[in-house]
């Protein structure tokens, strides 16, 4: 089996914690490398070892801030490939800018390509993502894209709820094949919220699909940023008589005041995984639970080092 020389794996300033835990998880040191600012807010990379010849994975979400993390992993990739690394490839948990991956109206741009242009300009030679807002999205780059699934992370941790009766929601049409596939490995039901969007981060919310009355149900979404549709769905579900109402999102953006208005609701639990940084998040709310993807990541890089299967994860 073709094997790169020395894996080595860094991190930028956006979410160290995880890079930190998928070292852990590969029983290798996390790469050195010095990222600060200039006095004007340019930002400064130096790697502090040698790279020449190396399978380099950089991981960087692209995350609040969002434009200081992105132009931040623009930088270190240049840097790993002037510094004749082997390979590199970015290791990207949460893909920023995704949302708008394609012209729904007029003099709009399409801001997944361009981020995907910028990285693989930058010197990316391989993606590795998590839960991409839309699938197409990996067609947008011209090198290979690892798309990985948190389901295996998310169905374990709703097992843990030990939740009865169970329906799954899945929170528009877009999202009902993801909620299926993990209804259908939990035997539970499976409802649908139909909803409108009327502006940016604004939902309203027209039927509930399926039978959700008397029955606990758990929305389970990819994105949960200002937390407004979210909680669109959970009014719409108790008004249809719903008992207990629960929610899982992959990546926890939780925008402005999304944490105290879910702690006002009445969501039992939230369940996020740590795709973007949580600390600060969790200590703001009792109804948060954190579960980790470093494992899953871990594994993928490991996998893609020795050129096997990555998709052999998900059969």
């Amino acid at each position: 089996m073709t094997m790169h020389r020395d894996l080595r794996v860094f991190s930028g300033r956006a979410h160290r914690s995880l890079a930190q835990e998928i070292c852990d998880y590969l029983k290798s040191p996390i790469g050195e490398i010095e990222l600060n600012n200039f006095a004007d807010g340019e930002i400064f990379c130096q790697v502090r070892e040698n790279i020449r010849g190396r399978d380099v994975f950089v991981v960087q979400p692209i995350c609040r801030p969002v434009n200081e993390t992105l132009v931040e992993l623009l930088i270190m990739l240049d840097t790993f490939k002037r510094s004749s690394a082997d390979r590199v490839t970015a290791v990207i948990p949460y893909y920023g800018y995704a949302r708008q991956d394609k012209k729904d109206a007029p003099r709009v741009p399409i801001t997944a390509k361009l981020v995907a242009d910028l990285i693989s300009v930058a010197g990316a030679d391989r993606i590795l993502t998590l839960d991409l807002h839309a699938g197409q999205i990996q067609g947008f780059f011209n090198v290979p894209v690892d798309h990985l699934f948190a389901a295996p992370v998310v169905l374990e941790a709703i097992r843990e709820l030990e939740v009865p009766n169970l329906t799954l929601v899945s929170p528009d049409a877009g999202g009902v094949e993801r909620t299926r596939a993990i209804a259908k490995r939990l035997n539970a039901g499976l409802a649908i919220v139909d909803k409108r969007r009327v502006a940016a981060n604004e939902a309203e919310v027209m039927h509930v699909i399926g039978d959700v009355e008397g029955r606990n149900v758990l929305i389970l979404d990819d994105i949960i940023d200002t937390a407004g549709t979210l909680l669109n769905g959970v009014d719409a579900l108790k008004k249809h008589g719903a008992a207990g109402v629960y929610a899982a999102g992959v990546h926890a953006v939780l925008s402005g005041p999304a944490i105290e208005e879910i702690d006002a609701s009445p969501l039992e639990r939230v369940l996020i995984t740590n795709t973007t940084p949580l600390e600060e998040k969790l200590a703001k709310s009792d109804k948060l639970q954190a579960h980790s993807v470093a494992e899953l990541l871990g594994e993928a890089i490991m996998r893609i080092h020795e050129n096997s299967s990555v998709s052999s994860l998900f059969v």
